[in-house]
This record gives structure tokens, sequence and C-alpha cells, in this order.
């Protein structure tokens, strides 16, 4: 059926309209949003976690992981599960779950329990990205459309910024059992909800085959690859057996599972939509230009918090810049993406990400909190250009039935891309600081004047080595972090001129507008 179909097509549901359209905006945005949030909540409350459950820090990061590969492996699965069962039913299941999961994870008194929980609370987390997104679409009227894609991009972009800064408070302030709790009302009473709002969009379910060897091999791949991701670092890579046996698993997989998709009448992922150019390119864009924003939001609170004396609350409140300048300018963009050619609004808004990022490469120990909001802030008005066109474009280049299976396909590249970008960032941060410590401990105090004013200052001879090794380690860092800056700024300008390969829409929303 078309979610935009004119209220006379016969067997069409009747657009929600006033109030009740946007009480489901709000409530399937907070799905999209809670799902997003859950990625980056926990991360600060890891200490307090592992604390609290007798186990050390390196075992407390399995919370983390632990809700990263149940999301990675049902992101990709959302077509078929709306195809087999119906996606508002799966929509609301996954919504109920996924709070009561959430109860489980707060209740959890040991990491063994937490990890299995938060296992499953990924699982029901995955649907809500693709799916809050498509229903979005197909509960707004044909002409709101841009309007649905904006908020569903808005809660992409803030729910990460917001994560550190609820997480830290709620740690701090109450416990980290509150982390996971917290989520279990809006999931619930949202969940129950919206069936009696959104019933009438629930379609017809197709029982087709289950393609059990293709679930096999998508489980295999994408839990082999997130765990290499996510541990990588620890394990010191691929100096790591275990790292090494992973990554030939999730390589293996992942070509076994290609060819298998490619080859079965009834995949369980429909990876035929990338031949749609429009759809590989946009989702091309999303992919490295979500990976540098992913990298820079992980980035600055890491570096704030551990080397610029900043709480985790005050990082979160710089770093918070970023959303709120996104939200004011995000309306304005909707509207002129429905209406004008979306690839220059992509490529304008991706070269303000890749300007400010470079901008931030002349970084200081000495800055204040507003000489690293203002760029943050500035990055905040880029964002809606690059990600709401782009979204609407990507789903603009399917056919109305595919839609549910590219909406997955595209939230589970962008959650890959974050997760990559994880991982090498926090790797050529680090790697990047030691290389920058060696080479100033070269150059440092070369004449020994350093030393005699610290001598002549009553400075015991240890005293001095650490004084001198702590100005060293804080300009190497700020020196890394510059050099990775610098980084991610070229791949901001790589994924602007990504953009230009797809073909001008000849409607930028209207072909995302239907349903199934």
């Amino acid at each position: 059926m078309s979610a935009t179909a004119s209220p006379a097509a016969p067997g069409a549901p009747q657009p929600l309209t006033g109030g009740q359209l946007w009480l489901a905006a709000l409530m399937l945005a907070s799905a999209n949003f809670i799902a997003v949030l859950n990625m980056t909540i926990a991360n600060v409350a890891v200490p307090n976690i592992a604390g609290a459950l007798g186990a050390a820090s390196s075992q407390g990061t399995w919370v983390i992981t632990s809700y990263a590969v149940g999301e990675a492996i049902t992101v990709p699965l959302t077509g078929w599960l709306a195809s087999r069962f119906g996606s508002v039913r799966v929509f609301v299941w996954s919504m109920v779950l996924f709070g009561v999961f959430s109860v489980i994870c707060g209740l959890s008194s040991s990491l063994g329990l937490l990890v299995v929980a938060r296992v499953f609370q990924g699982l029901c987390g995955g649907p809500l990205m693709p799916l809050s997104q498509t229903l979005l679409m197909r509960i707004f009227p044909r002409e709101k459309v841009a309007a649905a894609i904006g908020i569903w991009s808005m809660t992409t972009l803030v729910a990460p910024v917001v994560g550190p800064i609820l997480g830290g408070w709620l740690c701090d302030d109450y416990s980290w059992s509150w982390v996971f709790l917290i989520n279990a009302p809006i999931a619930i009473g949202f969940g129950v909800w919206t069936w009696g709002l959104l019933r009438r969009y629930q379609e017809a379910a197709r029982r087709s085959p289950i393609d059990l060897v293709g679930m096999a091999l998508l489980v295999v791949w994408v839990a082999a690859l997130q765990l290499v991701l996510d541990e990588g670092k620890n394990l010191d890579w691929f100096g790591s057996p275990q790292i090494v046996a992973l990554s030939i698993v999730a390589a293996v997989g992942f070509a076994a599972f290609l060819i298998w998709e490619l080859h079965d009448p009834h995949p369980i992922v429909d990876l035929r939509v990338f031949r749609h150019r429009g759809f590989t390119v946009s989702v091309a864009t999303i992919c490295f230009a979500f990976a540098a924003f992913f990298g820079v939001n992980v980035l600055t609170p890491l570096w704030l918090q551990s080397f610029m004396g900043y709480t985790a609350t005050d990082a979160g409140l710089a770093t918070a810049w970023t959303g709120v300048t996104a939200l004011f300018v995000a309306p304005f963009v909707a509207q002129a993406a429905s209406k004008h050619d979306p690839r220059p609004l992509v490529f304008v808004g991706i070269l303000v990400l890749g300007l400010t990022t470079l901008w931030r490469t002349v970084a200081t120990t000495d800055m204040g909190f507003w000489d690293i909001a203002i760029p943050l802030a500035v990055m905040g008005l880029g964002m809606p250009f690059f990600f709401i066109p782009s979204t609407g474009m990507a789903l603009g280049s399917v056919e109305p039935h595919e839609m549910d299976s590219a909406a997955g396909l595209m939230n589970f590249v962008r959650t890959l891309s974050g997760a990559f970008a994880t991982s090498i960032v926090t790797t050529v941060w680090s790697d990047q600081t030691t290389r920058n410590h060696a080479e100033l401990v070269g150059l440092a105090d070369r004449d020994g004047s350093v030393r005699t004013l610290l001598t002549q200052g009553g400075m015991t001879p240890d005293a001095q080595n650490q004084a001198v090794d702590l100005m060293l380690t804080s300009q190497s860092v700020m020196l890394s972090t510059n050099q990775v800056m610098a980084g991610i700024g070229v791949i901001f300008l790589f994924a602007a001129a990504i953009i230009w390969l797809a073909p001008r829409p000849a409607n930028a929303v209207e072909p995302g507008a239907g349903g199934h």
C-alpha cells in the first residue's frame, strides 16, 4: 500500500492528521532516539558498572560490545522481518521487548546476566531505527514527507551527542542502573500506544521461505566483525591470534554471505537494492561522512575528559552545541530538500563539516570552553544539510516495496561505519600520541634551560622528570588530536565529492513516500 496515497485510493489507510499525526511522529522519533542513544549512553557508565558488579574495567566493555553485536545483526534483517510479520507489528514488539530487556539490564546482579540482556536489547533495538524511519514517511502526507525525514534525521544525529551527557549525569547523581531503566517507560508505553495509532498501516504478512543459510552467515560474519572492531584495540589488533581468527571468520563469512544472498530466490537481506545508483551513492556518502562525524564525536569528549580536565558533564555540554545548532537549521533544510536538487545541499553540508574539522587542527592546550564549543556549533549547522537530503535521496531511489530493506541496509552500513570510525580513531590517536611523545623527548630542553628553571624553583630531579614528562604528554596528545582531526577533515572532503556521482533525482523524496 502507499503511505501517501490519496484518501480516495481504494484500500489505502486514511493519513493521520493534526494531533494524532504529531503524537505518532513523537513516538516513532523517540524509538529511533533511544535505539541510537543506547550506542553511547553506557560508555561513560562502564567503570561504575564494572565496580558495582565486581568485574574488571576490560570486562565491563562487553556491556557496549554485546549491544552493538545484537543491533548489527537485526538491522539488515529489518526488511525480511517487516515483510514476514508486518512492519507495524515488528516495530511494536521491538519497542516493548526493548523496554523489557532494559529493565532486566538495570536490575542485573551479575555481569553475565547484564551482557546477555544487552545482546537481546540490541536485537530488539536494531529494527527500531529503519522502521521508525519508514513508518514516519508512511504516516505523513506527501507534502510533509520532508518534515518526516528531518525529524528522524535529527534524532539520529542528536542522540549520540546526548548519550554521554545523560549517562554521566545518571551515574554521578543516581546509579548506573538508571542508564538502562530510563528506557523502559518510553519503550513499553510508546510501544503499546503506537499499536493503537498505527495498526491501520499494518500490511498483510507474506509467508516466504526462511533463508536459514543466509541468516546463519549474517550472524557469523557480523558478530565476528563487531568483536574485531570492539576488542581489537584491547588485544593489540593483529598481534592477537583471537583477532586474526575472528578477522578470517568475518572475511570468509562476508564473502559467502554475498554469494549466497545474490543467488538465493528469497534472500534474508535484499542486496538487490544496490542496483539503484542513487541509493548506492547516497549510502556511500552517508558511510564516509557519518564515520568522520562519529570519529569527531568520539575523539572530542575523550580528549576533553582525559587531558583537558573536563568532567563528563562539561565535555557533554561542549559537544552538545553540535546538536543545538543542528536543531535550529533542520526544519529549513527539510523544506529545501523537498523543493531543490539535494546534491548541492549535501555537498555544502559536508564541506562545512570538513572545513570546520580542519579549523580544529590548530587547537592548543590553552583553549577555553567557547574556543572548543564554537567550532562544534558551526559543525551543527552543516549536519542537517548533509544527513537529511542524503537520507531522502537514498530512500527516494528505490521502489516502494523495497523501502524497509533499503532503510535497514542504510542503517546497517551507517552503524558499521560508526564502529569502524571508533576503532580506527582511538587506535590512531593512541599510536600518534606515543609517536609524538618519542619525538618531543628528543627535542625537549636541549639547552637545559627548563631544568635550570625547575632547579631554581627547588624541584628535585625526580619531580623535574615528572613535570617535563607531564608537559610532553600534554603536548603530544594535543598534536595527536590535531593530526587525527586533519585526517577526518580530508575524509569529509572526499565524502562531499562522492555525492556528485548520484543522478539528479526527478523528485527527491516522493518515491520514498510509499509503503508496501
